[in-house]
């Protein structure tokens, strides 16, 4: 079953730090922008309960949404969230638009496979230890994948899987990988319980 994922926006006009001050603390809304395409970037607000509710659905972050603004249709991708250091919740947002035939980039979550399975866990004693938790790709719109996964079982202690291990489907770029940063995504490290126990006896 496909999910939609549509937004409601408002166009703004009324621009600036403390536009985008007062438009948070009087009606709730969130500013954002969109960018991208042969368009001009379109300044917006968001309802802030509304952003908050689809944002809980991690597929939102790599989906490509339906925002309305003023009647007219926007496909985009979330680009980046500016979140309240504090508090978590979404201060700003950037939404890049869609085209059809061109590729796009948006981060996609990691999702750990078989890790209490894994060698290194079940037969070594080892503990997982993730270094990233999503990666930048790139590719064609309807290409753009829910999330990777990461198959931990084959991984012993002293291990690190790196971007080059990870499968990814047809027409899927990682955006690291090809700038030349193999970047280490996750590894099994000897469990330290174990070192400390052998110190105390």
């Amino acid at each position: 079953m496909t999910v939609e994922f549509a937004l409601n926006a408002e166009v703004r006009s009324d621009l600036g730090k403390g536009a985008s001050r007062r438009l948070r603390r009087n009606v709730a809304m969130v500013p954002a922008v969109i960018y991208g395409g042969e368009k001009a970037p379109q300044s917006i607000s968001l309802l802030a309960k509304e952003l908050a509710k689809l944002l809980e659905n991690e597929a939102a972050y790599s989906h490509v949404l339906s925002l309305n603004v003023a009647g007219s249709n926007e496909s985009v991708v979330i680009k980046a969230l500016q979140r309240h250091p504090a508090k978590g919740y979404v201060m700003h947002a950037d939404f890049v638009r869609v085209v059809a035939g061109q590729k796009l980039t948006a981060h996609v979550p990691l999702h750990f496979l078989n890790q209490e399975g894994s060698v290194g866990v079940k037969q070594q004693g080892g503990e997982v230890s993730h270094t990233l938790v999503e990666v930048e790709v790139s590719c064609q719109p309807q290409d753009l994948p829910e999330f990777i996964e990461v198959d931990m079982a084959a991984v012993e202690v002293g291990q690190i899987l790196h971007l080059s291990d990870l499968k990814l489907s047809k027409g899927v770029e990682l955006v690291a990988l090809a700038h030349g940063n193999d970047l280490a995504v996750a590894n099994i490290h000897a469990s330290r319980v174990v070192k400390d126990e052998g110190a105390a006896e």
